[in-house]
């Protein structure tokens, strides 16, 4: 049977995944395209459903096929590629990390923290913790992972929360009044802090870190994205 009606219980469903209250009230997200679906099986993660087209109906066991119509309709890629997955979101209560990990504090663009997820997983961060800042389960920041969102932990909290959770692990704040982050050496493990794009780390953070640390710039650049500053701290730190 090929779906053809957006009024369908179960594609409403699915297609309600896109807003975060939703995806908040089924503990479920959405990964969507070809490599992403199929390194999100790859990787173990709990998929509930997955959606296609007829020609890709052959690829993936029971599948809910729909009619490349629909699928245009429900999907949120600008080129839709005919699959989807509907995957159960992991447990992202606020624990202890098990190495060298990374705190986001306020961090609004769901571009900026995909790529951020996604580099800390190239890197080997393998803990992320993320104060009040935009969803990471989110449509695009899924995307901007490019599957890295798979082999993390994410873990969403207060301040008090995930400063508890990090008691003994030393802060690494990234912030432009620190020390060359060239020439400083982390302990042997820390947590690196990220701010907000536009307002830095909040100062009730900045209270709790330990060390800060600067990105030297030329005199004609004011900042660097956030998402790039993160890749580039999480690498000078690890060496």
């Amino acid at each position: 049977m090929v779906i053809s009606s957006k009024a369908n219980p179960e594609i409403k469903r699915i297609s309600s995944l896109a807003e975060k209250k939703f995806r908040n009230q089924y503990g479920e997200f959405i990964v969507e395209s070809v490599k992403a679906v199929d390194e999100c099986l790859s990787a173990g993660m709990s998929v509930s459903e997955i959606v296609c087209t007829a020609s890709l109906a052959d690829r993936y066991e029971n599948p809910l096929v729909v009619t490349n119509e629909l699928f245009a309709r429900i999907s949120t890629e600008k080129s839709p590629q005919g699959v989807l997955a509907v995957v159960k979101k992991p447990d992202t209560s606020v624990r202890a990390p098990n190495g060298s990990c990374i705190l986001l504090d306020r961090l609004q663009d769901p571009g900026n923290l995909g790529t951020v997820i996604r580099t800390a997983n190239a890197a080997g961060y393998d803990d992320i913790y993320l104060i009040n800042c935009t969803d990471a389960f989110s449509p695009k920041a899924v995307r901007a992972s490019m599957g890295g969102i798979f082999y993390v932990n994410i873990h969403e909290g207060g301040y008090d929360g995930v400063f508890s959770a990090l008691d003994v692990v030393p802060l690494v704040c990234a912030d432009m009044d620190g020390e060359d982050i060239f020439a400083f050496k982390p302990p042997e493990k820390f947590c690196l802090c990220i701010g907000n794009e536009g307002g830095g780390v909040s100062d009730i953070l900045k209270e709790r870190c330990r060390f800060t640390v600067k990105i030297p710039m030329r005199s004609t650049c004011e900042s660097l994205n956030a998402a790039v500053s993160a890749a580039v701290a999480m690498y000078v730190l690890k060496n």
